[in-house]
């Protein structure tokens, strides 16, 4: 994606010179994640801000020490392209005219009559942090996990356990999009190749002490309908000592399939690279290596098995047949796999937020463009969304411009009649945190703890079969580690 790219194209102008009071707009952001750090960053560039028609003064809240949100709390660490996404939301950060407050939680430390206080205009870029449900037999016991509480653990987010329980030799992963991917990579992958990733010393010990030799990954429909993309897909192949397994019962296509293989270039690519494994699979090579990648398709998830304790002892899937439209049928046969752990990975789902109205189902705050709607379905004078919060987790990260684009475009249209600020003046809210006790983070602490990280991963020693490995940083995750020296 192109992180230079100006996005204030598109946006409304506006003729009137003056803002509420002869002042800055006063915009809070909840959410420091891209969806929060793009939508600033569009607010700053627009036409309006440029040609000194008026200001803009922004205030990005976090609920965490750190910003970045989904990239540093919900990408598996070896990602490639986060770091550059990364870098980009850094500069837009580090510009000086967006201010960072992290260790802020809406709803608890701040009120939404709090921001209406101090603020012109909310936008709630919370997105999505929960796993979807999976309500099939069984799911609930011991050893069955959310794809989500997994790489929560795994990214080192400071709220869930510093543990966990990594016990299977045999694992299930329900899901054929990225994060379903990223999650078996991080279960079979060798551990010692993380080291050069930012991950905490306590997953890589966890994933050390693993007994796992066999993931596998479970998908609806065919191998022409994943949702994961070809840069996912080829980080598979580049695991030490893991081979990849495919099945040539898996590999049906019907009408809708070969049209997408013929008229979509990605879709193209990840069949033939799935196509070439199956060719060239060398399982059955005389040096087989101790851990094995499983992909399966047309597998439908229809009960967890107990083992008689209460534990996972394996799964059972209705093998499907594509239709003719890409989607899939059942056949009613039945297959089961022995594996002592599942991992759903089938999308997540965004959490309700105080005083404001929620869509359960599809996990959203109801909206219109972006301007959020009460329970009639009006508009709500000044509170906005983008995001996942706002359409749903689905898309890539880049795609979160386009929301913000939109949502930035409805909030200068409603400029002159937002409800203005009683209390305006930037000073007013760090007066208020600092009165409740809100041990809160900014942009100068983030720099210091970002220094911390690199520290630790430049004085890192490991054992001697380990001295060719560079550590660029190691995660800092107690939150009270990271208030502490960010605050010091």
């Amino acid at each position: 994606m192109d992180h230079e790219q100006d996005q204030s194209e598109g946006l409304p102008v506006s003729n009137h010179s003056e803002t509420p009071a002869n002042r800055p707009l006063r915009v809070a952001i909840v959410g420091a994640g891209p969806a929060g750090v793009y939508a600033a960053d569009i607010l700053t560039k627009s036409s309006g801000v440029k040609d000194g028609d008026f200001q803009v003064s922004i205030d990005l809240f976090e609920a965490y020490p750190a910003p970045y949100g989904l990239i540093r709390y919900g990408v598996a660490p070896d990602h490639p392209r986060i770091k550059g996404i990364v870098n980009a939301l850094h500069k837009v950060l580090d510009r000086g005219d967006i201010r960072f407050l992290g260790n802020v939680t809406y709803g608890r430390d701040l009120t939404l009559h709090d921001f209406r206080a101090f603020y012109d205009a909310v936008i709630f870029s919370t997105g999505a942090v929960k796993d979807a449900d999976l309500d099939i037999p069984g799911i609930n016991l011991q050893g069955s996990f959310g794809g989500a509480d997994f790489v929560s653990w795994y990214d080192g987010h400071p709220d869930v356990p510093r543990e966990w329980h990594l016990e299977a030799r045999e694992i299930a992963v329900i899901g054929n999009g990225n994060v379903a991917l990223d999650v078996a990579r991080m279960l079979v992958k060798h551990p010692e190749e993380l080291l050069t990733t930012e991950i905490p010393d306590n997953v890589y010990g966890g994933l050390k002490s693993s007994p796992v030799t066999d993931v596998h990954v479970f998908g609806r429909r065919g191998p022409a309908q994943v949702k994961f993309t070809p840069l996912e897909l080829r980080e598979l192949s580049h695991m030490d000592d893991v081979d990849i397994v495919l099945y040539p019962e898996d590999f049906e296509f019907d009408d809708a399939s070969d049209e997408a293989i013929r008229t979509n270039n990605q879709v193209k690519t990840m069949v033939n690279t799935l196509t070439n494994w199956l060719v060239e699979e060398h399982t059955e090579s005389e040096n087989p290596s101790s851990r094995r990648l499983h992909l399966h398709f047309l597998h439908n998830p229809v009960e967890v098995l107990d083992d008689g304790t209460g534990k996972v002892g394996g799964i059972k899937f209705e093998r499907m047949q594509l239709d003719g439209t890409g989607n899939a049928k059942g056949t009613g046969e039945y297959v089961e796999y022995p594996v002592q752990a599942v991992y759903r990975a089938i999308g997540y789902h965004g959490s309700a937020l105080d005083e404001l109205e929620y869509d359960a189902k599809r996990g959203v705050i109801p909206n219109e463009g972006g301007r959020v709607l009460d329970a009639e379905g009006n508009p709500v004078p000044g509170v906005y969304t983008t995001g996942w919060i706002k359409r749903g987790p689905v898309g890539l990260i880049g795609h979160t411009k386009g929301d913000a684009l939109e949502t930035i475009g409805f909030l200068l249209e409603d400029r002159l009649n937002l409800p203005a600020a009683s209390n305006p003046d930037p000073q007013a809210i760090i007066d208020l945190l600092e009165e409740r006790g809100i041990e809160y983070t900014t942009w100068e602490g983030w720099n210091k703890l970002d220094a911390h990280e690199a520290g630790l991963g430049a004085a890192w020693t490991g054992p001697e079969e380990l001295d060719h490995v560079v550590r660029e940083r190691i995660k800092v995750v107690p939150r009270e580690d990271m208030i502490r020296i960010s605050r010091s």
